[in-house]
């Protein structure tokens, strides 16, 4: 036998299978260079036989469970990503158990493109997915798309900071076919003088649609500054029943 016959011998019996012991000995017998490194690892494993026992300390335990915890948190916090037809065109939809974290209207970039938006916005892994949706999620986006609703709707800003938060969650709040202005939203989070943080807020909404960003216009009823242009914006409100002539009764800037 060559030497790299002994090394399939040890793949053969890693893998469970029987090795050909007879074969190996009389290698081994034969060959000055498998003698060598045979001594050397019986060396190695004279000296491991003879160290004392010692007992694992007492933190241990704890390091080793607090390890488990969190690679079991990084599982937890993995997002998936998967795609689905809707009203307005193809839909990217990321997902955990505790709801939707991203949502957003393909555009051309694409599955790998909605990925890398995904997680350079959230600043969490995700993995595409072709598994079925959850039934939850496709209740969620037809209830939108047939009436509109969203208060209710399953979503996770989480990954969000504070700000953000409660910027996405007072906006989620604005009934369908109504419209509310940037002022309106800085004094409704308790940051009047922050209209700009507010609209910056909005145009990174990770959860286009089930969190209508849509909603938010100016205080002269201006349909500006919407991620996929104003006529998208005015194609969402008027398919919630919201007309452009009554700025004055569907805008609240107080």
């Amino acid at each position: 036998m060559r030497c790299r016959d002994v090394e399939a011998c040890w793949d053969d019996m890693r893998c469970g299978q029987e090795p050909r012991r007879q074969d190996v000995l009389a290698h081994l017998r034969a060959c000055p260079d498998c003698q060598a490194v045979y001594a050397e690892f019986e060396g190695v494993a004279y000296c491991l036989s003879c160290l004392p026992v010692v007992q694992p300390p007492q933190s241990l335990l704890p390091r080793i469970m607090e390890h488990i915890r969190e690679q079991c948190e990084q599982v937890r916090q993995t997002v998936m990503l998967a795609t689905l037809s809707s009203a307005m065109g193809t839909l990217h939809v990321g997902y955990r158990d505790r709801g939707i974290v991203f949502l957003r209207l393909d555009r051309g970039e694409g599955l790998c493109g909605a990925l890398t938006a995904l997680e350079r916005r959230l600043h969490a892994p995700a993995v595409p997915t072709q598994e079925a949706i959850p039934p939850w999620i496709v209740a969620a986006i037809e209830a939108f798309f047939a009436a509109g609703r969203t208060a209710n709707a399953p979503v996770d800003l989480s990954d969000l900071t504070d700000f953000e938060r409660a910027v996405l969650s007072a906006v989620a709040q604005i009934p369908c076919g109504e419209v509310r202005s940037y002022g309106w939203l800085a004094r409704t989070v308790g940051k009047p003088n922050a209209a700009r943080a507010v609209a910056q807020a909005l145009a990174n909404n990770p959860i286009a649609l089930l969190v209508p960003c849509h909603r938010v216009i100016d205080c002269r009823g201006r349909l500006n500054r919407y991620l996929y242009g104003v006529e998208m914006k005015r194609r969402l409100l008027a398919m919630e029943g919201y007309r452009e002539e009554e700025t004055s009764v569907g805008v609240r800037t107080s």
